[in-house]
């Protein structure tokens, strides 16, 4: 990668690590025609330069429990934010918060093992404004690798 500008290894290894982060060094080295310390280099590169920016396992939520997945939307006041922010970082039920914009402020997207404790949850956001919850029925994309080119 020179002057971040990624070539066609650089794609091709950070396509090979979406489908499978699990994938060994040789496997990608043999794919893109170098060694497996220049298959490391440019992947410690790609994280350096913020391309890669982690490394996780997929876990499917309902094996855990967790059988109500929800978005919620918030209308958080611009002054609330200071309070806001703490406080959702610290609800392990919350796995994505983005600022968004349109009618409400936030968008989270929460796991739950009941609707009791989702409600529960929505309780304790209203202290911050409205909210308009949207329970998941299925998923027909669940996550897509992002489309490099």
């Amino acid at each position: 990668m020179k002057n971040n500008k990624l070539d066609h290894i650089d794609l091709k290894i950070i396509q090979m690590l979406q489908k499978n982060a699990r994938i060994s060094l040789k496997e990608i080295a043999k794919v893109v025609f170098l060694s497996s310390p220049a298959v490391s280099a440019r992947i410690k590169t790609l994280m350096d330069a913020e391309y890669i920016t982690g490394f996780y396992a997929c876990v499917n939520p309902k094996s855990f429990g967790y059988c109500i997945k929800a978005f919620i939307n918030v209308e958080v006041d611009l002054t609330d934010k200071k309070t806001f922010y703490p406080f959702i970082r610290s609800q392990g039920c919350v796995i994505e918060c983005n600022c968004v914009t349109g009618d409400y402020s936030m968008l989270l997207e929460v796991l739950f093992s009941s609707t009791d404790k989702l409600d529960e949850f929505i309780g304790k956001l209203q202290r911050f404004g409205k909210t308009k919850t949207l329970i998941v029925f299925s998923t027909v994309i669940e996550h897509r690798d992002v489309d490099i080119q």
